[in-house]
């Protein structure tokens, strides 16, 4: 469906959109497995369905095959772990255990301006 204008899209979307649905239902036990936003990924699935849809070629089969095909595909995508993590590339020795508040941090701070300022 590549050149399709942007209303037809968008009503292709619209009317698709239970697919996002239907596959965040079945795959409702990962995404909690996966401490997964619900709302982040229908977010995510949501622009892979416009996606497909726009890239769509009716020649190689049928749309709502195609649709999921791509929702299971960026549904593993959201599971990666730079996806749930928000911190990539953290050295081995930082992960989990160096997890400090903002106030111990903002008073380990000050303690060090009071060091270099005596």
């Amino acid at each position: 469906m590549t050149n399709i204008n942007i209303q037809k899209r968008n009503r292709i979307v619209e009317d698709h959109l239970w697919c996002i649905d239907a596959v965040m239902k079945e795959n409702a036990a990962l995404i909690k497995a996966a401490h997964l936003d619900r709302d982040d990924v229908y977010q995510q699935l949501s622009l892979r369905l416009i996606r497909a849809v726009e890239g769509f070629d009716p020649r190689k089969g049928i749309l709502a095959q195609h649709i999921f095909a791509q929702l299971k595909y960026e549904l593993l995508n959201c599971k990666s772990a730079y996806r749930t993590t928000g911190i990539t590339g953290a050295p081995a020795h930082f992960r989990g255990s160096n997890v400090i508040s903002f106030e111990a941090a903002k008073e380990q701070y000050e303690m060090r301006q009071a060091l270099t300022a005596a």
